[in-house]
């Protein structure tokens, strides 16, 4: 009879010790202690081997035996669930660490770096400005005065009733600031965020991004600036690139003129990237007015240079073959991913 009781004491000690460490092991904890054919059952059918006077101790032990697992196997599960272990482990510092992945450059900034490199090969230095702007930086010190019809090709957000405070439309602004406060020889590139009130499609949106580049000395020539271009296609798009020169309109340059590349996709065969012309836009350039010189106090009978604009986004699209401008502002991981930290 004592035996009986003794294995049962056995059995409460085993469960108060017991300690699995993982899920695999506490199921079978439950196995053992809690289950259809558990130890617990075969100690209950003792009952009938004891005497009267002793069943209601048996009954009691039993009972205490019985919440003990029960006790155990509930703490530990809620424990594995929340992540926390009750038994205080030693980490394993031998074992390997986890990847921790990375992330990559965003195509937009891949693109302006690769156009900031290769500008900065042929001496061209960064400058940046401020994209809250007033008008004379933005129009009117641009040849664009406020009853000028070039303003209505730039739907603007204005920022002040007078409409003297707005989002610039152009890091042309920047180049008004820099021939203001500084004299000839200059040679700067302008990259940044500009703002214009269009509808958001595919092919366009209501914020972009440009570079913009100045060369103003003594006796620069439209030659300099198509050199200047041609440079820039063959590093940018691969040595095989051509230029061609459309004449067009720029308030602040004269002459002025849209810049197209062969196509690098389809090698002037002809496919969808160049719309099956052979060519392909990349920005607008020209000789800066003389009007623009002397609005900043640069003497434009010693002084001439060019200018020249590139939408960001357009290259990016051109260079990776994107055809959908929202997807640079969407956060899209999937689209993200395609690009390497480049």
């Amino acid at each position: 009879m004592q035996q009986i009781f003794d294995k049962a004491n056995s059995v409460l000690l085993e469960i108060n010790s017991s300690a699995p460490a993982n899920n695999d092991e506490l199921e079978q904890f439950r196995i053992k202690y809690l289950g259809t054919k558990s130890v617990l059952k075969d100690l209950f059918g003792h009952m009938a081997q004891l005497p009267n006077e002793r069943k209601k101790e048996y009954g009691q032990l039993m009972n205490t035996l019985k919440a003990a697992a029960e006790n155990k196997f509930e703490e530990l599960r809620q424990s594995f669930q929340t992540g926390k272990s009750s038994k205080t482990e030693t980490p394993d510092l031998t074992a390997p660490g986890y990847d921790i992945p990375l992330g990559t450059r965003h195509p937009l900034s891949i693109i302006k770096n690769k156009m900031i490199e290769i500008f900065g090969r042929i001496g061209f230095a960064v400058v940046e400005g401020p994209e809250i702007e007033d008008d004379w930086h933005n129009f009117t010190a641009l040849n664009t005065p406020a009853d000028h019809p070039a303003r209505d090709m730039q739907d603007t957000f204005f920022l002040s009733e007078d409409k003297n405070t707005l989002l610039r439309t152009q890091t042309s602004s920047v180049q008004i600031r820099v021939m203001e406060n500084e004299k000839p020889p200059m040679r700067y590139i302008f990259p940044g965020r500009v703002y214009r009130n269009e509808t958001i499609t595919a092919r366009a949106h209501c914020t972009f991004h440009q570079i913009e580049g100045l060369y103003i000395d003594e006796n620069v020539s439209f030659v300099d600036l198509k050199q200047c271009i041609f440079y820039f296609a063959q590093e940018m798009f691969g040595r095989n690139t051509e230029i061609r020169f459309r004449p067009s309109f720029f308030p602040f340059t004269e002459p002025s003129a849209e810049v197209d590349i062969s196509c690098f996709v389809c090698g002037q065969k002809g496919c969808p990237v160049c719309k099956y012309s052979g060519w392909v836009e990349i920005g607008g350039c020209g000789m800066v007015d003389p009007a623009v010189l002397e609005n900043c106090k640069i003497d434009p009978k010693k002084y001439s240079g060019f200018a020249f604009g590139m939408g960001i986004e357009r290259i990016t699209m051109l260079k990776y073959q994107i055809n959908d401008l929202r997807l640079f502002l969407e956060n899209d991981i999937r689209f993200l991913k395609q690009f390497s930290a480049g």
